[in-house]
């Protein structure tokens, strides 16, 4: 079987360059490129491919956004995190999207290869510590965690929002973002606080404001 493979980066030297490598492969083929998360989102479907390699940092959103686009209406895809910058916060994310695994962009070649034939065979990259470890912190925060912190600056913004009562359109508005970007941000949000509701979000938040004076 040839595992179809969808890249994602902003960068076309870094795409045109792992796309040979990949095509190099007689079991495997690029069927297709995407630089943005909008051009990916529309290309994906069409291309149905078996894995994505996401870039993290995108210009119009990030790849943690994307995966969990990609997992939520393209189940079957799995889909890689592969970024320059090695941050914890991000992995965190990663985890929560439904990624199945989380590279650096200096990783050997025939690391990278294998990984994809990994996912694309239903494994996960993901060392069994790792996920532990964030599931734990979802589950059990300590005295100094704070729910809240687990929050970019982002989502501490989005929360605000979100305590203020705005809906996702006025959030978009007041943060020119797009009103996908702005939902998928919620989601995010309401995952790492534990919550499945942007009521409990809001109450949350209402409580963090006044006995703090602030998120």
């Amino acid at each position: 079987m040839t595992v179809r493979v969808f890249l994602v980066d902003d960068h076309e030297v870094v795409r045109v360059g792992v796309s040979a490598l990949i095509d190099a492969e007689d079991d495997m083929e690029v069927v297709g490129e995407a630089g943005t998360v909008s051009d990916a989102i529309s290309r994906i479907s069409i291309a149905k491919p078996d894995v994505a390699l996401l870039d993290v940092r995108l210009p119009d959103g990030t790849g943690v956004e994307l995966c969990r686009d990609i997992r939520s209406n393209h189940p079957e895809v799995a889909c890689v995190m592969l970024t320059s910058h090695s941050d914890d916060e991000a992995l965190f994310s990663s985890i929560l999207a439904g990624a199945s695994g989380y590279l650096l962009k200096g990783v050997k070649v025939d690391d990278l290869i294998e990984a994809i034939r990994k996912v694309a065979n239903g494994m996960s990259l993901l060392d069994s510590s790792v996920t532990n470890r964030v599931l734990e912190r979802l589950r059990t925060p300590g005295k100094d965690d704070e729910p809240v912190m687990r929050l970019s600056k982002q989502e501490k913004r989005i929360l605000e929002l979100i305590t203020e009562g705005n809906t996702n359109r006025e959030i978009a508005e007041t943060m020119f973002l797009a009103e996908k970007t702005v939902k998928n941000y919620v989601s995010n949000l309401l995952a790492k606080l534990g919550m499945s509701h942007r009521s409990e979000a809001a109450a949350y938040g209402a409580r963090l404001i006044e006995r703090k004076g602030t998120l």
